[in-house]
């Protein structure tokens, strides 16, 4: 299990890291970059947690959010977490490994109005 924290969850978690300080400068980014600080933490270790919409969405409010965080850097995040699973599928064992990165390119495109909850 600790092949996703080497073979890619670190290196995706400092990419959220590093996409949040810019968010945080500025004022109107303060959400972007708290959607990209718990999505790291979520991409470190994603076994056992489930991306579910959340019961209290804001509804239009999350539906623009979802959109400027796509054109802001959400689709090259969604692309490393779909290179990562890629890689991780060409072996057996990584199989595992790759369906959780496909799980997180789908949170990567559209991460407001959804919750992550333990199984």
């Amino acid at each position: 299990m600790l092949l996703i924290l080497v073979f890619g969850g670190v290196f995706v978690a400092i990419e959220y890291v590093l996409a949040s300080i810019p968010f945080f400068i500025s004022i109107i980014g303060i959400p972007f970059g708290l959607q990209s600080l718990k999505m790291a933490s979520v991409a470190l270790w994603p076994f056992g947690k489930k991306v579910t919409v959340a019961e209290k969405s804001t509804g239009c409010l999350s539906a623009i959010m979802n959109i400027i965080w796509f054109y802001i850097g959400g689709v090259w995040i969604c692309l490393t977490h779909f290179g990562f699973g890629m890689l991780f599928y060409i072996t057996i064992i990584g199989i595992p490994f790759g369906n959780q990165h496909m799980k997180l390119a789908g949170l990567a495109l559209t991460p407001f109005g959804r919750t992550i909850v333990e199984r």
